[in-house]
């Protein structure tokens, strides 16, 4: 087995990567997933599970994608794979808009549809999802989640492992910590702390994740 990317992941979330990876004219050759039964997902086989990494290095394939929605798994996942010395591949949708003043690091999924304006910064591993905005001189920490159709103004910082879920908004200049969780429809419209749930127009904390 030679060329290609592995995916770790078998789920949804590896369906849309696989297709947004073809779609920019990737091959995927080979899965790995938690549940190592043998099947296919899009016609890619499960060949086992993260047990099978060097293997699969040693095979010659090098390139990598981690489709896992957990964020500290994703992150988790991506050190192990890096580790093994796969590189981390992107996979951003050809309908993805990318300014060309952004900054992009490795191992991130900028799906069908979305946005990411002028010099603003996308670290490792992020998921910016299905329609999602990001505008000028935003700040996504490693790991961090935008669901869906979610939208951040300028200058808005989100911290690592941080997830917005669907159609969640923050105003300009907001900062977001790492691993707080902004529920569906959410608006920031001030400082979120680390660690925190917060839902609502506005969104107002509930609780924390600790």
């Amino acid at each position: 087995m030679s060329g290609g990317v592995v995916i770790i992941g078998g789920g949804g979330h590896a369906k849309v990567v696989i297709e947004s990876l073809r779609a920019g004219g990737e091959t995927v050759a080979a899965i790995i997933d938690a549940d190592p039964t043998p099947r296919a997902v899009l016609g890619v086989p499960v060949v086992g599970d993260d047990l099978a990494l060097p293997t699969l290095r040693g095979q010659g394939l090098s390139k990598l994608f981690v489709a896992i929605g957990d964020n500290r798994l994703r992150q988790t996942l991506g050190r192990k794979a890096r580790d093994h010395g796969f590189a981390l591949v992107n996979a951003i949708h050809p309908s993805a808009v990318v300014s060309p003043s952004a900054r992009l690091g490795e191992g991130i999924a900028l799906m069908a549809g979305v946005a990411i304006n002028a010099e603003s910064w996308i670290d490792d591993l992020v998921i910016v999802n299905t329609g999602a905005v990001v505008d000028h001189d935003c700040r996504l920490g490693a790991a961090c989640h935008l669901g869906p159709a979610s939208a951040l103004a300028g200058g808005v910082s989100v911290g690592e492992r941080a997830f917005l879920g669907v159609g969640a908004r923050a105003i300009p200049s907001v900062s977001i910590g790492a691993d707080t969780i902004v529920g569906a429809g959410g608006v920031v419209v001030r400082d979120l702390p680390d660690a925190v749930l917060a839902i609502g127009v506005p969104a107002k904390i509930k609780g924390d994740r600790s």
